[in-house]
């Protein structure tokens, strides 16, 4: 898992306002179909907003571990239903701050 500074989720989250959700995680949960779509879709985007069908706080967080676990990526953002995750691409296009 890619660890971020403060800055670096702050300026992550900024990016991640205007972005729709790519990807829904429904009432089945983390399936490897979803996993895979994530994976894909992080691939193409590099920053994506995943909403969670869950009203369960906790499942949301371990699910956002596992994902984040999984694909090396980090945890931008964790807010209501709404997952934010972040992965560099092999030609990054976000520029992240020192900071």
């Amino acid at each position: 898992m890619l660890n971020l500074t403060p800055g670096q989720r702050r300026f992550l989250r900024a990016q991640a306002h205007s972005l729709s959700p790519v990807v829904l995680i429904g009432d089945a949960g983390l399936t490897a179909g979803v996993m895979k779509e994530i994976e894909h879709s992080l691939t193409s985007h590099e920053l994506l907003k995943i909403k969670v069908a869950s009203g369960d706080r906790e499942q949301r967080e371990i699910m956002l571990g596992k994902i984040c676990a999984a694909l090396e990526a980090a945890p931008a953002q964790h807010i209501g239903k709404t997952l934010v995750i972040y992965k560099p691409a092999k030609k990054p296009r976000l520029i992240l701050p020192e900071d």
